[in-house]
């Protein structure tokens, strides 16, 4: 299974459909190379059945129409047999309240999907560590959650680091870098805001509700203690 630009094509191969049931198996003739989706409409097309709940095993995978946003072709070989099945419509959400099952629509939701509007060669390497190293989902989500400014601050700090070591200065390093995000993550306040430190408001300005030492002496004086 490959993803690929190119247009489906190549000798024709009878392929024997199974679907899951009594029903007997069916062969059909297709493109030896053939766009997932295609083959989803033709299989659905033969045998009536409704592609939106159409899924289709081949050699123990399930097959997806696309991924990553980009459509997934699929090498077929004379004799290759595809099971078919036909997911059933859940059941309304007020039916399925009080039950501890979780469907498994409901786990894929919870994994990390790169953006469709992401480039191509995040969606490949994205594709390259999910599917061929395994990373786990965490380590993925903080990977591509990171921009890529981001990233270069990063390998910066941890290149400089063993440098600021040698010369005797990782702890002020570290200092630094501790008030730097500080100093960089203030934002800026909008004309009329308070601060909650009244040190930077004008005439010293407190906000609402502030508790101090000045209001504690005032309530007591005044008996609401």
């Amino acid at each position: 299974m490959d993803r690929d630009d190119s247009n489906c094509g190549g000798d024709e191969v009878e392929i024997v459909v199974k679907a899951i049931g009594p029903s007997r198996p069916s062969r059909i003739k297709i493109p030896s190379r053939i766009k997932v989706s295609d083959l989803r409409n033709m299989i659905a097309a033969n045998g009536h059945l409704p592609i939106e709940q159409l899924k289709i095993v081949l050699k123990g995978e399930m097959l997806n129409d696309s991924k990553n946003g980009e459509d997934v072709y699929i090498q077929l070989k004379d004799g290759d047999c595809l099971i078919v099945a036909i997911k059933p419509i859940p059941p309304a959400k007020h039916l399925r309240k009080g039950f501890d099952d979780d469907d498994d629509d409901d786990d894929d939701d919870d994994l990390f999907q790169i953006p469709e509007s992401a480039s191509r060669w995040k969606r490949r390497l994205f594709s390259f560590l999910s599917d061929k190293l395994k990373l786990p989902n965490i380590m993925l989500m903080a990977l591509f959650s990171i921009s890529l400014k981001a990233w270069g601050i990063i390998i910066l700090w941890f290149t400089l680091a063993p440098v600021a070591y040698r010369w005797g200065l990782g702890p002020l390093y570290v200092l630094g870098t501790g008030f730097s995000i500080i100093l960089l993550n203030l934002g800026q306040r909008q004309q009329g805001d308070l601060s909650a430190y009244s040190i930077f408001n004008e005439g010293f300005r407190e906000l609402p509700g502030t508790l101090n030492a000045d209001r504690i002496d005032r309530d007591i004086r005044a008996g609401q203690f």
